[in-house]
């Protein structure tokens, strides 16, 4: 898995945010059984930046942890087969799937892993994970769908030794 970084802001993660995306992003894609290697490009950013972001893109003007843009419109969450017939999903040069972009507020982030009583690594392993399933069409906006995500997250983090 291939993380593309960009950071903007002058706060920074305490973290090799990139290794941990990385790590994160590919236990994600393990765990779905995604056939491809994969990239996706994560933007490290500030409340206001991602509150501008979130305004725009989701008529919701007030900063968020992170948001996520798929490249690609999954008919069912974590599904693969389709993706034969769209070579458009796949970079030109490396051959690997393009997942999309992923949007995270360092200063939530900090602020989110104060609130919740654990490691500011904690909190960023799971805005990731919890965008990396939004890029494969997970969503949580039904009851049963949050209870999907919600446990495939925790699983996931588990499995790593990233607990609360």
């Amino acid at each position: 898995m291939r993380i593309y970084l960009e950071e903007e802001g002058e706060r920074g993660i305490p973290l090799d945010c990139r290794a941990l995306a990385e790590a994160v992003a590919e236990a994600v894609l393990d765990a779905e059984n995604c056939p491809y290697e994969a990239q996706a490009e994560l933007l490290l950013t500030t409340d206001e930046d991602i509150r501008v972001l979130n305004k725009q893109f989701r008529q919701i003007d007030r900063a968020t942890d992170v948001l996520s843009f798929p490249m690609t419109e999954y008919h069912v969450p974590g599904e693969f087969g389709f993706l034969e017939e769209r070579p458009d999903c796949f970079d030109p040069e490396s051959g690997e799937l393009m997942l999309g972009n992923i949007v995270i507020s360092k200063e939530r982030a900090i602020r989110q892993a104060e609130e919740y009583g654990h490691s500011i690594k904690r909190e960023f392993a799971f805005l990731i994970a919890h965008s990396m399933l939004h890029l494969l069409g997970y969503d949580h906006m039904e009851e049963e769908d949050r209870r999907i995500m919600e446990e495939k997250q925790r699983t996931i983090l588990d499995n790593m030794g990233i607990t609360r």
